[in-house]
């Protein structure tokens, strides 16, 4: 059964061979992170634990029994109660309801252990699997997002109350 554990040093492997692994399938769909990421990705991952340890954002990954990444969920900005969900999945679980059950525990992750009470999330248009996954999850739609908040392509920003469960 895959267990959502907080992002720690000891991730960094499977974290980077998770990323190598669906960088073509998840620039499908996203943006691409682009060379510079791979090529430092030591410094970028150090970087995100300090992030996490000062209270600013909280990550998680999705393990697999064999200890591989299966996903990535991300709570960035946390402030007043409220954050940015993000999130991303192996492309061989996608279309098993992994995103959506991940989702859903991250949502009560959010309340229970950091006191949100509103997560916001953005997709583009063509994202329709995104945008399943965030409606089963309980967020509705609140209005348009920019190419600069989708990295360069536009779509839809959701949101959802923690106070109500969906």
């Amino acid at each position: 059964m895959p267990e959502l554990k907080r992002l720690h040093a000891g991730h960094a492997p499977a974290v980077l061979a998770f990323e190598l692994a669906n960088r073509a399938y998840f620039a499908a769909s996203v943006s691409d992170r682009g060379d510079e990421f791979y090529d430092r990705f030591t410094d970028r991952y150090s970087a995100l634990l300090a992030e996490q340890e000062a209270g600013i954002c909280a990550f998680y990954v999705l393990v697999g029994e064999d200890g591989s990444v299966l996903g990535r969920f991300n709570l960035y900005d946390l402030k007043d109660g409220t954050a940015e969900l993000g999130y991303r999945v192996a492309q061989h679980v996608a279309g098993r309801g992994v995103a959506t059950a991940t989702v859903r525990e991250l949502c009560r992750l959010a309340a229970a252990r950091h006191g949100l009470r509103t997560l916001r999330a953005g997709t583009s248009r063509e994202n329709v699997a995104s945008q399943k996954v965030l409606t089963k999850a309980g967020f509705v739609p609140v209005g348009p997002a920019g190419p600069a908040d989708l990295g360069g392509k536009p779509g839809t920003w959701y949101q959802r109350d923690l106070t109500v469960q969906p």
